[in-house]
């Protein structure tokens, strides 16, 4: 499988000011196969060090912070010897290391000819509770699930890729029957790489459920093992109502459809956790569609989403027959699926998103982001029989803003001026598209 990340990894090894690199992100995104598989490729010899695996590794950095003791140990523990330019270093679950996160600031002051990189499935919650972190020392890059584009290329759909590529959108709407395929496949596999690949393999759908859940049970596991027990008890509270946010016709959080009496202090740590494990995204409100928008940010008030559509639809246990066969996940479960997927993709895309709501009246708009000095306001439909109510009014309320929205359908392309439609399937052209106007 390819993965975009790979052209950011080839940046940071041709960067002269390049710095140890941690790789953030939740378990089973792609970290440890993508450090990997990018020190084969590119460097003649690759020492791995799993820090939670390997028993010394525990003992590795706790003595001191001398070089060569430590490049000495890593080739006792991974046989192969640190050569500087040559070899790719791999310290992966670092946090497991006592002072393994701190050592990344001597190998950049005193060893920068090594290239080293790191990664941990929970280095989110690590870094919030206050361990030692080399600030300034070191590069960082999040890694996410695979986007549509890299599922398409996964399942062997080239010439799918190449049409979105080319946004020659008369011959997208051609194939468009093809693309709802693939998006029906992805809805349902997601795009965590080892589902894909076995799905890609097997066509076992089965065998992607079992996957799937054998995610998010390492999710759950996680939660015990590294949270106290009151607080383990929320944050999987907070993970588990989220099918139940989401099936909302408003999907901002409800605090009460956890539990009735719940409040925002009890859970708003567990909430953060989510968040710091790469489990789940927020997408804060805004009370104005206006640049900068992060100046009209209403923290109180939220949507919450999962980090993957697929381990949506396997926490939802929704039928393989309703998501492959028919429109019925297009028109079932209130679009929640539709806005999951259109979250994950912006997250792919490094897009910060937030959505607005009136004080006043039901009236929302479902996501909006900022692109240079332009501010996009965008509607989520999930059919093709589609009223951008919402947009239009605040657009005719707002005439000053000179704004231009964006409606993502199952309808094809089109420019109404005011209003451009997306399909859902060509959503990653979205910055292309912002530019464009």
């Amino acid at each position: 499988m390819k993965r975009k990340a790979f052209n950011q990894l080839r940046d940071w090894k041709n960067n002269e000011s390049r710095k140890p690199l941690i790789l953030l992100g939740a378990r089973q995104v792609g970290k440890t196969w993508l450090m990997k598989e990018f020190g084969k490729e590119f460097y003649d010899s690759v020492a791995y060090v799993n820090c939670d695996a390997e028993p010394l590794a525990k003992e590795l950095f706790t003595e001191d912070y001398n070089i060569q003791r430590m490049l000495f140990s890593v080739q006792a523990i991974s046989g192969v010897k640190p050569e500087p330019e040559k070899t790719l270093i791999i310290f992966d679950e670092i946090q497991e290391a006592p002072r393994g996160l701190h050592s990344l600031k001597y190998f950049q002051e005193n060893a920068p000819e090594y290239h080293v990189m790191a990664a941990g499935s929970l280095l989110g919650i690590t870094l919030n509770q206050g361990n030692s972190f080399p600030v300034g020392k070191v590069d960082m890059l999040s890694i996410h699930p695979m986007d549509f584009e890299e599922f398409l290329e996964a399942n062997g759909e080239d010439t799918l890729l190449q049409l979105l590529h080319q946004r020659d959108w008369k011959m997208i709407d051609t194939f468009a029957s093809k693309f709802i395929e693939q998006l029906h496949y992805y809805y349902f596999v997601g795009g965590m790489p080892e589902v894909v690949s076995n799905f890609v393999t097997n066509r076992d759908l089965a065998e992607v459920r079992r996957l799937q859940q054998n995610i998010l049970e390492a999710y759950r596991n996680d939660i015990s093992k590294h949270s106290s027990k009151t607080e383990s008890i929320r944050i999987g509270q907070v993970l588990n109502s989220l099918p139940s946010q989401l099936a909302k016709e408003n999907k901002k959080f409800i605090y009460g459809v956890i539990k009735q009496g719940a409040r925002a202090r009890e859970y708003e740590l567990a909430i953060q956790w989510l968040i710091d494990a790469g489990i789940i995204h927020k997408v804060n409100r805004v009370k104005k569609i206006q640049s900068p928008v992060k100046f009209y940010e209403d923290l109180s008030a939220f949507k919450l989403f999962l980090l993957d559509c697929g381990l949506f639809a396997c926490m939802v246990n929704a039928p393989a027959s309703q998501m492959l066969i028919g429109d019925n996940v297009f028109k079932e479960f209130k679009g929640s699926f539709t806005e999951q997927f259109v979250l994950q993709q912006f997250v792919a895309m490094d897009i910060t998103p937030y959505y607005w709501s009136s004080d006043t009246t039901p009236a929302e708009i479902d996501f909006v982001i900022q692109k240079e000095e332009r501010v996009v306001p965008i509607e989520v439909k999930a059919e093709e029989n589609v009223r951008a109510r919402s947009m239009k009014t605040y657009m005719d309320n707002h005439p000053d803003a000179h704004l231009k929205g964006v409606r993502v359908s199952m309808k094809g392309y089109a420019d109404q001026g005011w209003m451009e439609n997306v399909p859902l399937y060509g959503v990653l052209n979205l910055p292309l598209i912002v530019n464009d106007n």
